[in-house]
């Protein structure tokens, strides 16, 4: 690698989806990086879900909420974007952004050409990139050999989930996602749904030979809540196992972790959706080989988020040390 490793800005590459991801992007895009965002195309909920059968077009809606926490706009405009329809034949449930985005669609006869054109558009620091120029359907084999099929029934199988697979399963991924990965000084997974927003990126083929590949420093940053119906008591080492059984391989160096305590009313509120904190078993984790960074990564408000700042700060020192021993 060259001498200027610090003198130039370091290249983030993000992979995930839902609306943990945006959290996180709206810390990030303060920092001095180049963010190249690949987002799942797997929803088939709401919405998207809706778009996705009616156009026969990739789902918008993880693309939309990425685009707008990295849109350099005004606040008004992100709110536009986000903007839900509650009433109206056909109009109800949709957001305009998904609208804007299928619009673009049809005017430009490609869903990738439409997402750089939002890009481009709404001023976005970095780019957003769809993992694949086509929709992809998610599956899941449960534990007791049940198959459901759609991002969205998965959840609500209600039961323990053994792998989710990918159709169809040779699906290509973009070019410009896997350039971007090749030259990435940093590559992040999470936060998001296990299963559902992050799983369906790494199974893309060649994503996750990419990034074994990539010399880059690769994070993995763990939700703070277990989520009802997709990882019912799981610890971080869970996570990671499952990643790890699904591409039979490790894929990252460090795992960024909350060990905030989390006020008993908060944890009352989340035990009453069946979701509680994710448990940071830290010798399981080491044995396995990560790294963990470990802080207080949580705010609270309505929902527990991640503190973006905080978080951003700690991605940052990170891919930071990492270019300065690379050199």
């Amino acid at each position: 690698m060259d001498h200027d490793n610090l003198q130039r800005t370091p290249r983030i590459v993000v992979i995930g989806g839902g609306t943990g991801l945006s959290v996180m992007l709206r810390g990030l895009k303060e920092k001095p990086v180049d963010i190249t965002a690949i987002v799942t195309v797997a929803d088939d909920g709401g919405s998207s879900g809706i778009l996705r059968n009616e156009m026969q077009m990739p789902p918008p809606g993880d693309i939309r909420n990425v685009l707008t926490a990295l849109a350099d706009v005004e606040p008004l405009l992100s709110m536009i974007l986000q903007y839900r329809f509650q009433a109206g034949t056909g109009l109800a449930g949709h957001s305009l952004g998904n609208l804007i985005l299928a619009a673009l669609t049809d005017i430009t006869g490609d869903f990738v050409t439409a997402v750089q054109e939002m890009n481009r558009v709404f001023a976005v620091k970095g780019r957003v990139l769809p993992a694949s120029s086509h929709a992809i359907v998610l599956k899941a084999e449960m534990e007791d050999g049940t198959l459901v099929t759609g991002e969205s029934k998965i959840p609500l199988a209600e039961g323990r989930i053994k792998r989710v697979y990918i159709e169809p399963a040779n699906v290509t991924p973009l070019a410009e996602a896997v350039h971007a990965i090749r030259e990435a000084d940093a590559i992040l997974c999470g936060p998001g749904s296990l299963y559902t927003s992050l799983l369906p990126n790494l199974l893309v083929p060649q994503v996750a030979q990419e990034i074994m590949k990539s010399e880059a420093v690769k994070i993995f940053i763990c939700n703070v809540m277990t989520q009802p119906g997709e990882t019912d008591d799981y610890s971080v080492s869970d996570h990671l196992d499952a990643i790890y059984d699904h591409l039979g391989h490790h894929l990252f160096d460090y795992v960024i972790v909350n060990n905030g305590e989390i006020p008993p009313q908060v944890q009352a509120k989340y035990a009453e959706q069946g979701s509680k904190a994710v448990h940071l078993d830290l010798d399981e984790v080491t044995k396995r080989g990560y790294q963990v960074i470990a802080d207080r990564l949580v705010l609270f408000r309505t929902y527990l988020r991640h503190d973006a700042e905080k978080l951003s700060d700690h991605i940052y020192q990170l891919v930071s040390s990492w270019l300065l021993r690379k050199r």
